[in-house]
């Protein structure tokens, strides 16, 4: 081994631990700083390991989620009670919005990729062209649409507007897998006796597997930690999700460091799970056309 290829090696190796170090500090503060007191916390110098390690943040949200306030609920920001449900709204948003897409976007993606019709191309477009618009500038119209069906203060009004954000992109990405799927794949079930639909759910799925987990990602995680549309449409704990129930946290009298660090825990865990069960499908994504048979 050459003196310059070892420097390159070298370099290589530092620059990732550097990148790794600067991606994963703050998620092990997070954990940490949810493992401790609040006296810890705030401690000169803070501690990177918690002296001793400690569970009541984590029943502090299960308490005031149940309702029964926890021994010193002194330190609890007064929304405190609504972290749990809004959990459930959060995942109830997300997993239903990931099966409506994936019910619209895949038919979709299969008929502008194998079906040739007038228009093809410039529809294509048209649905990137709604992804460039800033969704800040997409607030009132949604929102004058959400109020006129009446679902203000809703989850429903949550499900429609990550629709409306999330199918367009997921089909150009479904767009581009099944565009490099052989036609002739196609051709081979319907003259087998397939329908359209057939030879979608058939043939090109179970091919299409590692695209499909890449929109199943992104449309879970866009619904799950999308602030902008939560914020404007519900009003009450009843619709809201976790990221406006954690923002709120941070502008209450009583500011708990080591309470909102403990519910970014939990918040971040679905996405985790999700990432985890679907591991060998995103690498094997990430790797589909990269080596040709």
């Amino acid at each position: 081994m050459t003196h310059a290829l070892l420097l390159k090696r070298v370099g290589l190796f530092v620059a990732s631990v550097v990148v790794l170090i600067y991606l994963l500090a703050p998620v092990a503060w997070l954990v940490s700083s949810s493992l401790q007191r609040e006296a810890d916390i705030t401690s000169i110098p803070p501690h990177w390991i918690p002296q001793p390690p400690t569970l009541a943040n984590f029943r502090a949200i299960v308490e005031a989620g149940s309702g029964a306030l926890p021994a010193d609920a002194s330190f609890l920001p007064s929304t405190a009670q609504y972290l749990l449900p809004a959990l459930r709204n959060s995942l109830v948003v997300a997993i239903v919005v990931v099966i409506l897409n994936l019910a619209v976007s895949v038919p979709a993606a299969y008929a502008m990729a194998k079906i040739r019709f007038i228009g093809r191309d410039l529809s294509v477009y048209f649905m990137l062209a709604t992804r460039v618009i800033p969704d800040i500038a997409l607030v009132v119209p949604f929102f004058l649409f959400v109020r006129k069906l009446g679902l203000l203060d809703n989850i429903g009004a949550l499900i429609i507007t990550y629709l409306a954000i999330t199918v367009p992109f997921s089909v150009f990405m479904l767009l581009g897998y099944f565009e490099g799927l052989p036609d002739e794949l196609d051709k081979a079930a319907r003259v087998d006796g397939c329908s359209r639909f057939e030879a979608m759910i058939k043939v090109f799925l179970p091919l299409a597997l590692p695209s499909l987990v890449a929109v199943i990602l992104f449309t879970f995680l866009t619904s799950w930690n999308e602030f902008l549309f939560a914020l404007m449409f519900t009003q009450t704990a009843a619709s809201q999700t976790v990221p406006i129930i954690v923002a709120s946290f941070t502008s209450d009298f009583t500011t708990s460091f080591s309470f909102i660090n403990a519910a970014g825990v939990v918040a971040i865990v679905p996405p985790v799970i999700i990432a985890v069960v679907f591991e060998r499908y995103i690498v094997s994504g990430l790797t589909a056309g990269a080596v040709k048979g």
